[in-house]
């Protein structure tokens, strides 16, 4: 092909420089040169043809190749990628239930620690509150003995000084001042042994008051620990040595 398309430049080049015939638009031409120019062209135009009809002749079949190739890559590469997506869901899904699996332990293990801390806190709460209760029963029991004790004493002593003042009284009786000084020293007993009596009372009500004092300051100590044992249970910290803090 080359061949005929350098033939006909050539044949175009001798009739653009062939010297022209006035008046009319023919020309003188060297026929040697152009019927060798023509026969070049006509030797080599049979092999062209030949060879684009072989094209054309194999181009269904290469089209049709080109198409099976085609279908069958895409087809391949359709299954490869189903494949991997489905690998890649498969795998995703594993990964997931494996999370959510450990999440699930986590949170089951969290919640039991939880009220594990929340069952200590709440046993060391009972036991500090029946401590406190045995301890207010024992110094309540203490305050009552002490107060009783105190009053009997305080009672006996008030007899004690109104007989002693009426003997006194009776004693003096006929001597009209002796009365009257048996009578003011009775009436003398007598208040003492009132006041003696109001003083132990006195004694008595302070001593319980001081002992109930310290088990209030006592039981608002133990109620203040506990509030700050839940609240550390609720933030998620990690809970106090509560005996200790008792101990203190």
């Amino acid at each position: 092909m080359y061949r005929v398309f350098e033939a006909l430049d050539e044949l175009v080049a001798i009739i653009e420089e062939a010297r022209g015939i006035p008046p009319t638009r023919n020309c003188i031409v060297p026929r040697g040169e152009v019927l060798e120019l023509l026969d070049d062209v006509r030797e080599a135009i049979p092999g062209e043809l030949d060879d684009a009809q072989d094209v054309l002749d194999h181009r269904d079949k290469i089209v049709v190749d080109a198409r099976n190739a085609a279908e069958i890559a895409v087809t391949g590469a359709n299954a490869q990628a189903h494949e991997t997506v489905t690998t890649a869901r498969d795998e995703a899904d594993r990964i997931l239930a494996d999370a959510k699996a450990h999440a699930d332990r986590m949170v089951a293990e969290a919640r039991a620690h939880a009220e594990h801390l929340v069952g200590s806190a709440e046993a060391e709460a009972e036991r500090v509150v029946a401590d406190g209760n045995a301890e207010y029963e024992a110094v309540t029991g203490r305050a009552r003995s002490e107060s009783d004790r105190m009053i009997t004493a305080g009672q006996s002593s008030y007899d004690r000084s109104v007989a002693e003042g009426k003997a006194e009284q009776e004693r003096l009786v006929s001597q009209t001042e002796v009365v009257r000084a048996a009578h003011i020293e009775s009436a003398r007993l007598i208040d003492s042994a009132q006041a003696d009596s109001d003083r132990l009372r006195t004694e008595c009500d302070d001593y319980v008051d001081a002992k109930l004092a310290d088990f209030e300051e006592t039981l608002n100590s133990t109620l203040r620990i506990i509030g700050r044992g839940r609240s550390q249970v609720r933030t998620g910290a990690s809970v106090p040595d509560y005996a200790s803090e008792f101990r203190r």
